[in-house]
């Protein structure tokens, strides 16, 4: 079976995290965020897979190569200038010649594919959206079905007290490639905007399906950490590059290699840390994701913070909640 990760973003709302890398590269766990989307499309049986391009793309297609190490078959479409959404897909309508799915690069999730398929086919879709129950629905745009999970109309990010539904699109999608006809051709061209309340307004075979699995939109610093919390704490079946240790109920570590931990080093929460790390004496860390051989200096104090490749901090430094620190930094 055929499948597209949508990988062309520049991951804006990650900044400055994204500088130097595409949003599908930063570290999820110790491991790209896009690998896991590899092995999920693996593992239920997309064994050929395509993925657009445009930010940064020499760090995904030199990283994934062909795809043979993921036991995939793997290509590439190079946008020049984005496409959009759909505009992305309708330039590989020469590979996605067959019923195929569409996950986004910027999502964690382990979503059951075989399923969404499954129902897409049985209710003879053109299309299907894979819908998750979200708490606070002024983050996403949100689906309305009838009772049969035929899509009705869109709410994009609406207030609570105007939100017809709770169901937030998740941008993993099933086609049949009869919807290539209703995208036109070397254009900008939005799911979202355009071609979803088109296939609405055409009384289009358009159906939501519910899922149960997870899934997090990786769009922010907060839901960046989040995910990683989640990973820690075994509530999504992805791979861990590392060492996860639990040293109570409520602290999670993920020690990547070669990570040298001084004396008198205290770490609470949900705590990720790259290889090559060293960490000084007397540190204090808590719900932060370092990313790789970074320095921290003696009596240095992190707390919910996100730091990039190859920082350093010099003793006594104090970074407190919600601070994302850019690769290479020193402070």
């Amino acid at each position: 079976m055929k499948a597209m990760i949508m990988a062309a973003g520049v991951g804006s709302r990650l900044m400055p995290m994204t500088i130097d890398i595409p949003k599908p590269m930063i570290p999820m766990a110790n491991r790209p965020l896009m690998a896991n989307t590899v092995q999920l499309l693996q593992r239920h049986g997309f064994d050929s897979i395509i993925a657009n391009l445009h930010y940064h793309a020499e760090y995904i297609s030199r990283y994934f190569g062909d795809g043979g190490d993921f036991g995939v078959s793997l290509d590439y479409s190079r946008e020049k200038e984005l496409l959009g959404t759909a505009g992305g897909v309708k330039r590989c309508a020469w590979f996605l010649d067959d019923t195929f799915v569409i996950v986004s690069g910027d999502a964690l999730t382990d979503i059951d594919l075989s399923y969404l398929v499954q129902v897409h086919k049985q209710k003879g879709a053109l299309a299907t959206i894979a819908l998750k129950e979200v708490p606070d629905v002024e983050n996403f745009g949100v689906v309305i079905t009838d009772s049969d999970g035929l899509i009705k109309s869109f709410q994009e990010k609406p207030r609570a007290e105007e939100a017809l539904s709770k169901l937030a699109n998740t941008g993993i999608y099933v086609f049949e490639p009869e919807v290539f006809k209703y995208i036109p051709a070397g254009q900008f061209y939005d799911f979202g905007k355009q071609l979803f309340p088109y296939l609405v307004s055409m009384a289009c075979p358009f159906y939501g399906v519910i899922v149960d699995d997870y899934w997090c939109d990786v769009g922010n610093i907060d839901t960046y950490r989040q995910a990683h919390a989640d990973v820690l704490a075994g509530k999504v079946r992805v791979e861990m590059s590392g060492d996860n240790i639990s040293l109570d109920n409520e602290t999670r570590v993920l020690l990547g290699a070669g990570v040298k931990v001084g004396k008198n080093v205290n770490f609470s929460g949900s705590v990720v840390i790259g290889s090559g790390c060293q960490i000084g004496d007397n540190v204090s860390i808590s719900d932060t994701v370092l990313w790789n051989d970074i320095v921290i200096g003696n009596d240095v104090r992190l707390r919910e913070a996100v730091v990039g490749n190859g920082c350093q901090f010099n003793p006594g430094i104090i970074i407190e909640s919600g601070e994302a620190i850019a690769s290479g930094s020193s402070l």
